[in-house]
């Protein structure tokens, strides 16, 4: 999904986002990158050191384990995902290593991460001297920049204002769209519910976990709720979580929220929708109207 879908929405600023929280997994040995591609959805072949690729990690019946970016450096593979997923991440990734020359090192907490959004981190005067790997975190191209921890408080003091707060994060993740885990992503996630074919999912690539199922909603060619953004007018936000009922039917909930965001006149808003309520409106049962906007 596209910003540009909203009616005329001011360009972000350039900000530089600090997520070194995130779980961070290395794996390293001989058989690094044909162990992963085994694990996840993406063809991890497509890597360059210039571009982190997102892929998911799913169980053999094709539900999300984990929404994660992989980055190639020098004889490793890095593994990024949500702070909340650092135990079972791990566990999940290393259950499969057994005759493999593969070894995984828990990085979290050890090392710098920070994405920048609107600005080239090759050209900025605290940042240039940092390692940067493009990555579409929100759907377009940022940038990831990992700092030596000892150094990381000095660069985000030089940041300043440049440095985004949780909300601006919030606000362009809506706009674009942006499933995040423990909002729009759990363990009871299909990834193409979430959209996540479009950008997660290599068809093409050879056999990884859950890969049967996930192939087989392809050629079904649809699932049973779609994820789909939302905007809303007036000064009344309705609550993550909220019912959603399709205008003009019988009332009954066709969907729910799972993030909104307050902007300029209004909110936005991610939530599910069921199959075969293609309705551009919907309203919340306290009477809160939504419009569904376009991919």
């Amino acid at each position: 999904m596209n910003a540009a879908a909203l009616s005329s929405p001011p360009r972000a600023p350039a900000l530089v986002w600090d997520f070194s929280d995130r779980t961070q997994l290395v794996f390293s040995g001989l058989d690094r990158l044909r162990y992963l591609n085994g694990q996840l959805t993406q063809d991890l072949k497509k890597l360059t050191p210039i571009r982190a690729l997102p892929a998911c990690v799913t169980t053999a019946k094709g539900r999300l384990q984990a929404d994660v970016w992989v980055s190639l450096g020098e004889d490793i593979l890095t593994v990024d995902a949500a702070p909340e997923l650092h135990e079972a991440l791990a566990a999940r990734l290393e259950r499969y290593i057994v005759a493999d020359e593969v070894t995984l090192e828990d990085r979290t907490g050890g090392e710098g991460l920070l994405h920048c959004f609107g600005l080239n981190p090759t050209e900025h005067p605290v940042l240039r001297e940092f390692p940067a790997t493009l990555a579409a975190r929100l759907g377009e191209d940022g940038w990831d920049v990992r700092v030596p921890l000892e150094r990381l408080a000095a660069v985000r003091t030089a940041l300043g204002i440049q440095l985004g707060s949780v909300a601006a994060w919030e606000r362009l993740r809506l706009e674009h769209g942006i499933p995040q885990w423990g909002n729009e992503l759990s363990e009871d996630t299909l990834p193409p519910e979430a959209g996540l074919e479009r950008t997660h999912i290599d068809y093409h690539k050879g056999c990884y976990i859950g890969q049967e199922v996930i192939s087989r909603l392809k050629s079904v060619g649809h699932v049973n709720r779609s994820l789909c953004r939302f905007r809303g007018d007036g000064g009344v936000l309705p609550e993550k979580g909220a019912p959603l009922c399709a205008l003009g039917g019988d009332g009954s909930a066709q969907g729910t929220l799972t993030s909104v965001v307050a902007v300029e006149g209004g909110f936005l808003a991610l939530g599910y929708v069921k199959r075969g309520h293609a309705d551009s409106s919907f309203s919340t049962v306290s009477g809160i109207l939504l419009q569904r906007l376009p991919e």
